[in-house]
């Protein structure tokens, strides 16, 4: 029988179990300098990363926060207060990175995160996407837009619904094959010398798409899914990325809470709230067979006093300093969990064992229903 170290209750048992391998906060902020939270054990995220290089360098919390399943696409929500309280607490410990696009609502994340942050928006970088068509509110399934006078636009809403004078990072969501990347390119750069912007990325793109994007304006980030299930990014993306000196933002990094442990075949999703129900993934199916995958996580994070959860992001942060995760929650207790996976030291030993432990484990599903995998192919 595995034991399973549940995501509520890691807090007291990982106090006693991972001593040996933790540095507490306490003693890392007393070393720092940096201003103490009143609660002295909680998880303070210290630890910076930079994405991109040069000019398009971009210093960030090496753990950031993905806002939209706070108000998108994960079923029931709290109340609006309560998440305007989880997202300033995220800034309270420590995060300056936030991840949110006009398609999630569409425009209602936008504005969830404009207003939870607007008090402290010297303090956090804001990163958001265009490139869906969206009209009058409307999303059109499966349409994109990425022509210049539409990014111009989105741009322009988005500063709108995010109460602020500049984007920090802006995203193509998904390469537009109607619009060349050049001139998608070219038109965030205007926007960047205009102060609209500060940080151009992309999402879900090949090398060679990259490569003519960064020729024209320099590329922070690649944002991609990237997780212990799915390691695609590693052969296919990794090399350019270091090659050229650009970060990369993996989303998803829980595979959409899986890797958490509290979901398996009988987990219900709301059918119109929750677009896991459409993935392939998450039939009943998939999800019996593919929880072998939170099965050995939870066996690996036993002895380190680790959640499969935070085995999950501990293991992301270390493939390299050129990678920060944005895990997102609508619990404070999962946000604190998540935070706290940067404290813990792993070995490359045993991090090499748990991969080929897993290498063994067939993944069952794809991602996405066909059209929306049809989008995220590698050009």
């Amino acid at each position: 029988m595995t034991y399973k170290l549940h995501r509520r209750a890691f807090i007291t048992t990982s106090a006693a179990l991972a001593a040996s391998t933790t540095l507490p906060f306490s003693s890392t902020r007393a070393a720092t300098g940096v201003r103490i939270p009143a609660e002295a054990d909680m998880p303070y995220i210290l630890k910076t990363r930079r994405l991109g290089s040069g000019r398009a360098a971009m210093n960030v919390t090496s753990l950031g926060f993905g806002c939209m399943g706070s108000s998108y696409n994960r079923g029931a929500v709290p109340s609006h207060e309560a998440l305007l309280s989880l997202f300033r607490q995220a800034v309270e410990h420590g995060c300056n990175f936030f991840d949110t696009a006009e398609i999630y609502g569409p425009h209602t994340n936008e504005r969830l995160t404009g207003e939870a942050l607007e008090p402290v928006r010297d303090r956090v970088q804001i990163a958001t996407k265009f490139g869906h068509r969206i009209e009058n509110g409307h999303y059109f399934p499966g349409e994109l837009n990425s022509r210049p006078e539409q990014i111009r636009a989105v741009c322009e809403e988005s500063l709108k619904r995010l109460r602020t004078d500049h984007i920090d990072l802006f995203y193509q969501h998904r390469l537009d094959p109607k619009v060349p990347i050049e001139d998608v390119a070219g038109t965030v750069a205007d926007l960047i010398r205009e102060g609209k912007v500060k940080y151009f990325g992309l999402c879900e793109v090949g090398p060679e798409t990259l490569r003519r994007a960064h020729a024209v304006c320099p590329v922070t980030a690649v944002q991609s899914e990237y997780h212990i299930m799915w390691r695609e990014p590693e052969t296919l993306l990794f090399p350019t990325l270091k090659e050229l000196g650009i970060g990369f933002v993996p989303y998803s990094p829980l595979n959409r809470g899986f890797l958490g442990g509290d979901i398996n075949e009988y987990t219900q999703f709301d059918p119109a709230r929750d677009n896991r129900q459409t993935l392939p993934r998450f039939t009943p199916e998939n999800l019996r067979k593919n929880y072998r995958v939170v099965e050995a996580l939870h066996r690996f994070g036993r002895t380190r006093g680790m959640t499969a959860a935070q085995v999950s992001l501990a293991w992301l942060l270390a493939k390299g300093d050129f990678i920060v995760p944005i895990p997102g929650t609508t619990k404070v207790s999962h946000m604190e969990e998540n935070f706290r996976s940067a404290e813990f030291a792993v070995s490359d030993a045993d991090w090499r064992a748990l991969e080929a432990e897993i290498d063994q484990i067939e993944i069952s599903g794809d991602r996405y229903p066909a059209d929306q995998q049809a989008q995220v192919e590698k050009r």
